[in-house]
């Protein structure tokens, strides 16, 4: 029997991570729309811990594991398969948002059209899966005109990264481009890198640890990449930008040898492999239905007058269904045909009966 090609070849470590990601994409929205409905959650120390590192992270392993597909594929299968994969089904989901807005929500009189509407979604409400596409996007022009020079990479990064464009979610992905070309460059060299960082390791992460705590300290409402939009416009603006890269590079190497470690421990937990197998294993997925849920929150009103605890009670309902309906779509849609691709951005899995012995 053939095995599922999900289930080959893959780092359950990294899967374990995703896992734990996806969990803190979950909470931390879960914190802005039910403990905080105003503008506290910039203050929240909880919120700023996890956006200092988890879609950076995010972008970092994303790189990391898109190494083959820039690497051994043709320009064109290589955009085409990441289109399938990552636009393919949010268009699904923005779709199916739309929808459920339409039929079950009231439509503001100053609302824009339709078409407008649909475009804000689609672009806004998965502004990651478009900043991954565009990632993988201008590292594979690189690649045609470079031949993968580690130069010509690092010029992309910074030629981003400084580009003045705060339209839509340019400023994301200028926040997150250079994360994704770090995870790409890593397993580019991975052994040399290795080799360099283990005789050191531990005064490197003392080092980092203390640089992620310090930039944790520092770290204010002005610099999240949302309010500054990696402008620079004046030395405080400066400074706002650079404390937010380096701190979430501090915090995303720091947290990822947390998470590896983890791993590495609790590996023969159920509750581990549970969530690198099929939570890990579904982040694509579980970002499209808790930003789909999250986005039409956005379109009513709740939460008036409640305590601390129905809101405590409300996120753990909220935040454990998201998850199971996620797991459940996954379940039940990932060996049909199609509904596979749409819905999941994956093929269905390759299975092959057991042979009958009476023919061979």
């Amino acid at each position: 029997m053939l095995k599922a090609p999900e289930a080959s070849d893959r780092d359950l470590a990294l899967d374990f991570a995703k896992g734990i990601l996806i969990i803190l994409v979950i909470f931390g929205h879960l914190l802005q729309y039910i403990f905080y409905q105003g503008d506290g959650f910039w203050d929240s120390a909880c919120f700023r811990w996890i956006y200092m590192f988890h879609m950076p992270l995010f972008m970092a392993i994303s790189g990391y594991l898109c190494r083959s597909a820039l690497l051994s594929k043709p320009f064109r299968q290589a955009i085409v398969d990441r289109v399938m994969q990552l636009l393919v089904p949010t268009l699904f989901w923005c779709t199916l948002l739309e929808a459920v807005k339409l039929i079950m929500l009231p439509r503001p009189p100053t609302a824009p059209d339709n078409v407008l509407q649909f475009l804000h979604d689609f672009v806004g409400t998965y502004w990651f899966i478009w900043a991954a596409f565009a990632s993988f996007l201008f590292v594979k022009l690189i690649s045609i005109f470079n031949s993968w020079s580690s130069r010509a990479l690092l010029v992309s990064v910074i030629l981003v990264a400084l580009a003045p464009v705060t339209f839509s979610i340019f400023p994301l992905i200028k926040y997150t481009y250079p994360f994704f070309c770090v995870g790409f460059s890593f397993a580019q060299s991975r052994e040399w890198w290795t080799s360099i960082m283990r005789p050191h390791k531990p005064l490197l992460m003392m080092f980092t640890s203390i640089a992620a705590i310090l930039c944790f300290i520092a770290w204010r409402e002005d610099t999240y990449v949302y309010n500054n939009l990696v402008l620079i416009q004046n030395l405080q603006s400066a400074k706002d930008i650079l404390l937010m890269f380096c701190g979430s590079a501090a915090a995303s190497a720091v947290m990822i040898e947390v998470l590896l470690q983890s791993w590495k421990i609790g590996r023969s937990s159920s509750a581990v492999r549970f969530i690198a197998a099929e939570v890990g294993q579904s982040t694509l997925l579980l970002y499209l239905v808790q930003g789909t849920v999250f986005r039409l929150m956005d379109s009513i009103q709740y939460g008036e007058g409640w305590t601390p605890t129905m809101k405590s009670a409300a996120a753990l309902i909220l935040g454990t269904m998201i998850v199971a309906v996620a797991l459940a779509v996954r379940w039940s849609m990932r060996d049909i045909p199609y509904l596979s691709q749409l819905i999941l951005g994956a093929p269905p899995r390759l299975v092959r009966l057991p042979s009958n012995p009476a023919n061979n």
